[in-house]
């Protein structure tokens, strides 16, 4: 796993965005901490490939603290909002195989939105992009209410390559 950028936030922002993804590499993590300026307790997330903002489906299990709960396709779940705990982000994963590929891209994600409440929030989601383009760009952002990513927030980009032989390889 090679790590390909890194962005963490010194301004508060409307989105964070990955532009010129390399085709290089077998598959992509992403992993991030995102608090919003949004008055709540919790946000959800969009993600978008290409600025794409058609074709993605998803199935996930969602824990509410009190119950279950769905997402609308395209969205990587919940995290922080400007009146959860204070100074605390959310985090989640993403990975994407095969993303360079010119077939559909599925993916994957796992996140939390932390908080000192009952109703803290986590789920697992599969994520489908009907789309044959290679990934070269990833956008995250609050859609529902625009609100901005506050100063902190942060997301890595890592490569995964897979060896001729079929088995991931690494290196430092």
């Amino acid at each position: 796993m090679k790590l390909i950028e890194s962005k963490t936030l010194g301004t508060a922002q409307a989105a964070i965005e990955f532009t010129s993804i390399p085709a290089t590499y077998t598959d992509l993590c992403i992993v991030g901490s995102f608090r919003f300026a949004r008055s709540a307790t919790d946000t959800t997330v969009k993600m978008e490939f290409n600025t794409i903002t058609t074709g993605y489906s998803n199935r996930n299990l969602l824990g509410t603290g009190s119950g279950v709960a769905s997402q609308a396709p395209a969205y990587i779940g919940w995290q922080n909002a400007n009146t959860s705990t204070a100074n605390t982000f959310g985090s989640f994963s993403i990975y994407i195989p095969n993303y360079s590929g010119s077939t559909n891209k599925s993916y994957s994600v796992e996140m939390v939105q932390e908080d000192n409440a009952t109703g803290a929030l986590a789920a697992i989601t599969a994520g489908l992009w009907s789309n044959s383009a290679a990934i070269s760009s990833v956008k995250f952002f609050d859609e529902a209410t625009a609100s901005n990513l506050l100063v902190g927030s942060t997301v890595s980009l890592y490569g995964i390559l897979k060896g001729s032989d079929g088995i991931v390889t690494t290196s430092p």
